[in-house]
């Protein structure tokens, strides 16, 4: 039996926490999916792309409350790219922590997704590693600071109010309650 569980032991370690996105092929292009958040994308072929330079604020879940601008930001990637091609450039950093490829994503028209997403004001700079395209992403940062957008202006939309079911201690029966 001993001997059964080392070779089990040493395929879980190469497995590592999660599967990496593919890496992608230069000059391809590939179809968005769909939008996972402000700034993670599912491209078929790859997997989970996150953007690279940009932290756009999160959706949060379960019962956990979306930051604000977290659905503005994901409705603008969905609307800019999802069902669209794109070309993925990799930097120095290939994947993050969760095995998601770390790319700047250019549409097929030529417009840089990061860029146009930071330029919304929908996200920020997230210099985590040496970026190529720094200078780009703080030229659409302080153009969307000037301009008052998004996170540096905007009011963020706020969704209805949801109506919670809860028991009564006193009776057992469930009553419904709104937020305060």
């Amino acid at each position: 039996m001993r001997w059964l569980s080392l070779p089990l032991s040493v395929l879980l370690l190469a497995a590592g926490p999660g599967r990496r996105a593919a890496l992608p092929d230069p000059g391809q292009h590939y179809a968005v999916r769909y939008a996972v958040d402000g700034d993670t994308l599912d491209v078929a072929g790859i997997g989970r792309v996150r953007l690279l330079g940009v932290d756009a604020p999160e959706i949060g879940a379960g019962f956990d409350t979306p930051a604000p601008f977290a659905r503005e930001a994901r409705q603008f990637m969905a609307a800019t790219v999802a069902g669209r091609w794109v070309r993925l450039e990799i930097d120095a950093e290939s994947h993050d922590g969760y095995g998601r490829l770390l790319a700047y994503v250019i549409r097929d028209d030529g417009m840089d997704v990061n860029a146009a997403l930071v330029r919304a004001g929908l996200a920020r700079i997230s210099a985590r590693y040496p970026l190529r395209r720094l200078s780009e992403l703080q030229a659409a940062e302080s153009d969307a600071q000037s301009a008052r957008r998004g996170m540096w202006g905007d009011t963020p939309s706020i969704p209805a109010a949801t109506r919670y079911v809860q028991p009564n201690p006193r009776s057992g029966r469930a009553r419904t309650t709104r937020p305060k």
